[in-house]
């Protein structure tokens, strides 16, 4: 869809410390042979922190960030992958309660990694019309722990990172602007992530911890290879092609792409290849240290181009994303400011690791299937 008016106020993030891959591979915790096909070097853990709390720090500082006041949301949109801290509970609720001063709805999002491009849509959706000042807030928040999940090895050519993140959303004006979005989904891709497994009664009551390529695997061996990859490369298409349309733009026009935080090997196969780019172009170097944040990818990668100064007013970005089920989401924004005034998030722990993977080489089995 076209958003001419559409534009970014503010994003954040709130990332724990990370822990270097080496620490990870000396306590077993890693094998050396995802280490080194991923890139990886270290990833944020949570100590205590939920996710939902990660996703509530992120909202606040995005909310102070934008200058928008609350009663001008609304919608609250929170996008999620793995457990938020409680059981029957609405986090959504929780991110609105501690921005405070709306009454807008609030509602979570389950389209997994593409939970927070799917709420970027959404929001847009929300907006469009509105006659007065209106914003949106949509956050993502997860901490990915066993027994559940296991960051290193759950899915392969992927390391999950915790943090929550944040973008506040608005009809009048922003550091940036949303030029165009589009989201495609093919939901005969929905069993990649369930394979033959049976339905259960209560969360990881079937397999725990989850592990994906064992899923998809067994989907694999019924629907065949080549089938899944056409899919999931033409979803990727409509969804590039549409949202490259709609901003009246080309590929060749694109300063900054903004992806998830899939290992090298399997981002590669997915995006580098396949849409023509430059490394240099992506948040990789960044995102290598953080590992994949669920639904959050997008929003952090943006606000680490503002802080650190490299992108620039005029550029444009595209962020994509994709998730189980399947869908995939593309967006162009165009910076028109340098946003000021944005206190910068808590420092991390400098990234100490002495693993530095050699260059993965590409392999045509991992192609972006992530969760």
């Amino acid at each position: 869809m076209r958003t001419d008016e559409l534009h970014i106020a503010a994003v954040a993030s709130a990332l724990p410390d990370r822990v270097p891959t080496a620490e990870a591979l000396a306590a077993g915790q890693c094998d050396r042979r995802v280490a080194e096909q991923t890139g990886i070097v270290s990833v944020s853990v949570s100590g205590t922190a939920s996710a939902a709390e990660l996703a509530a720090e992120a909202a606040a500082r995005a909310m102070r960030r934008s200058g928008v006041p609350p009663e001008d949301l609304r919608i609250v949109l929170h996008a999620d992958v793995h457990y938020q801290g409680h059981d029957l509970w609405a986090p959504a609720s929780h991110v609105q309660d501690t921005v405070g001063g709306s009454r807008c709805p609030a509602v979570e999002i389950r389209q997994l990694s593409n939970g927070g491009m799917a709420g970027l849509e959404l929001a847009a959706h929300v907006l469009r019309g509105q006659d007065c000042p209106a914003a949106a807030l949509v956050t993502t928040g997860d901490t990915f722990g066993l027994p559940g999940f296991d960051r290193w090895r759950s899915d392969p050519g992927t390391v999950y990172g915790d943090g929550g993140t944040a973008a506040v959303l608005t009809n009048h004006g922003g550091f940036a602007a949303v030029r165009g979005v589009a989201t495609v989904s093919d939901p005969t891709l929905e069993r990649m992530h369930r394979g033959a497994d049976p339905f259960g009664r209560m969360p990881f009551s079937v397999r725990a911890p989850m592990d994906l390529e064992v899923l998809k695997r067994d989907y694999l061996a019924s629907a065949g290879v080549g089938a899944a990859v056409r899919k999931v490369v033409e979803g990727q298409r409509e969804a590039l092609t549409t949202a490259l349309k709609d901003a009246e733009t080309s590929l060749a026009d694109i300063d900054w792409f903004v992806l998830p935080h899939f290992g090298l090997r399997r981002l590669r196969a997915g995006y580098l290849k396949a849409w023509d780019i430059d490394l240099d172009a992506t948040t990789w170097q960044w995102g290598r240290t953080i590992g994949h944040l669920g639904a959050g990818d997008q929003f952090a990668g943006l606000e680490q181009l503002v802080l650190s100064g490299r992108a620039r007013p005029g550029q444009r970005l595209l962020f994509a994303g994709v998730g189980a089920g399947f869908s995939w989401s593309c967006a162009v924004a165009e910076l028109t400011a340098v946003p000021e005034g944005w206190e910068p998030p808590p420092r991390h722990q400098p990234d100490s690791s002495g693993f530095r993977p050699a260059e993965p080489t590409l392999g045509s089995e991992d192609h972006p299937a992530g969760a």
